[in-house]
């Protein structure tokens, strides 16, 4: 059975760093595209990033361009983000998910099938 377990989270203040983990087991790991979302209290889960098996060129959403960086280590079934210059907005459960999507799907929560349980992030100002 895919399971994927998120770790990492907890509470830091603005301009922190932190690197959320996410252990991949029963074939999770092996498809095609890992990604990262989130969901903030009162709003719609948002893709962050995602990784594509085969790549190191990942995916983000604008906002945290320059800031996140997705990694994976398959040797490990682990899949990374490395989280810098926090701020406040950053604040969110953040969830693993491992899926098949097309490259045109991402960043789209439906093309997901299997999903974590989430770790709260908090970034306290």
């Amino acid at each position: 059975q895919v399971q994927l377990v998120e770790s990492g989270g907890g509470l830091v203040q603005v301009g922190d760093s932190l690197r959320l983990s996410c252990a991949a087991s029963g074939g999770a790991s092996s498809m095609a595209t890992m990604a990262w979302f989130r969901q903030a209290p009162g709003e719609e889960r948002q893709f962050v990033a995602a990784l594509r098996r085969n790549s190191e060129i990942g995916f983000y959403t604008d906002s945290v361009k320059g800031r996140f960086t997705i990694s994976r280590d398959n040797a490990k079934n682990t899949l990374y983000l490395q989280m810098n210059s926090l701020k406040s907005e950053d604040t969110a459960v953040y969830y693993c998910a491992a899926g098949v999507p097309i490259l045109s799907a991402v960043r789209t929560n439906s093309a997901y099938r299997y999903w974590g349980q989430g770790t709260q992030v908090t970034v306290a100002s």
